[in-house]
């Protein structure tokens, strides 16, 4: 086979792998319809209004502005990186054991935690 054809080759090789890769994470994720069911059922029940993980936070997960304003120790998420939204680190256990949400119950189901990564690095809209 020429060099030609090899690297040509090689290339659609890459290219089928990088779109099997991206086919895997969702899009388009809406924040109403994927990401506050999620904070509803794993997360208002703290971090609402006079509820523990709110006194200890100041955190409210109940609207999305809320959400965005942060909490005691400044704001959850910063749109267009889920690298470095606490949120993330939080929920994917990134930070100390200690700290990973929800505390004192079992991890966010992986599919959950990929949405909340997507709906952040998708710039974390009020859609």
């Amino acid at each position: 086979m020429n060099a030609g054809l090899k690297a040509l080759s090689r290339c659609s090789i890459a290219a089928v792998a990088v779109l099997a890769a991206a086919g895997c994470s969702p899009s388009g994720v809406s924040y109403s319809k994927d990401v506050q069911p999620i904070l509803a059922k794993n997360c208002s029940e703290c971090h609402a209004p006079g509820k523990e993980g709110f006194t200890a936070s100041g955190l409210d997960v109940t609207s999305y502005q809320a959400l965005m304003k942060g909490g005691k120790f400044g704001q959850l998420i910063k749109p267009g990186d889920a690298l470095s939204s606490t949120l993330n680190m939080l929920v994917e256990g990134r930070a100390h054991a200690s700290l990973r949400m929800p505390h004192g119950r079992e991890k966010l189901p992986d599919k959950d935690i990929e949405i909340l990564k997507v709906w952040v690095n998708e710039g974390a809209k009020d859609n």
